[in-house]
């Protein structure tokens, strides 16, 4: 039910946005590789390790081994403090914001056209990618991972029957709208106003995010959905 979930939901599919954005900078801007989408970075990889299509190894490989670091932290520090869900995703989206910030001044003062900033873009971008990931699942919505689709795809096309409630369904359809359309604005961005665009917008909305679970956590209805 809503009111077991308290604002999570919006939240969660306002941070798949925020992953499309991310992830259309990284693979137009950084050279065909993704920071959020592991499964598709590992394909990635592994055509580079074959030596087939413009891929880069140290890239691929670097993004996997930043995304694990940052679900290893994530991981770790959700369940060493166990706090109100509400304050976990603040925080976690704060201290995303933050690394996504830094992205951002690096592509704006270095370009990221060049290997030496390509490559701490890649990380810093993997790492908050992958701290987020382990966070979101720790916050008990399975249909909304924030940063993949094939088994929200999955879910969709093998519940014909409506087995599943209408507000899983209706989630499942937001994560699709949300990382699509984050995609096409970060796109959007990227060829219209800069190479930096998709990165200030992330992290905005990031900090937004941040803001309203704050503020969620600490109304008198925050014990509804602890």
């Amino acid at each position: 039910m809503a009111s077991e979930q308290g604002p999570l939901p919006h939240l969660l599919v306002g941070i798949t946005f925020v992953t499309g954005l991310v992830d259309a900078f990284s693979y137009v801007a950084l050279g065909h590789v993704f920071v959020a989408n592991m499964t598709g970075n590992s394909v990635f990889f592994g055509f580079a390790l074959a030596g087939v299509g413009d891929v880069s190894v140290v890239a691929s490989l670097l993004a996997l081994v930043a995304f694990l670091i940052g679900a290893a932290i994530g991981g770790r520090l959700a369940r060493m403090s166990r706090p109100h869900r509400g304050r976990l995703l603040a925080a976690a989206c704060a201290a995303q914001s933050v690394l996504v910030l830094a992205a951002a001044i690096v592509a704006v003062t270095g370009g990221p056209g060049s290997r030496a900033v390509r490559l701490p873009l890649v990380a810093l971008l993997a790492l908050a990618m992958g701290s987020q990931n382990a966070v979101v699942r720790r916050l008990g919505l399975p249909e909304v991972s924030t940063n993949v689709l094939t088994t929200t795809l999955a879910g969709l096309a093998g519940d014909p029957g409506g087995a599943s409630s209408p507000a899983v369904r209706a989630r499942r359809v937001a994560a699709v709208v949300a990382l699509v359309a984050g995609a096409c604005a970060g796109g959007a961005l990227l060829r219209w106003v800069g190479h930096s665009a998709p990165l200030w917008a992330a992290a905005g909305l990031l900090l937004g995010c941040a803001a309203v679970a704050f503020a969620a956590a600490r109304s008198p209805r925050a014990a509804a959905w602890h």
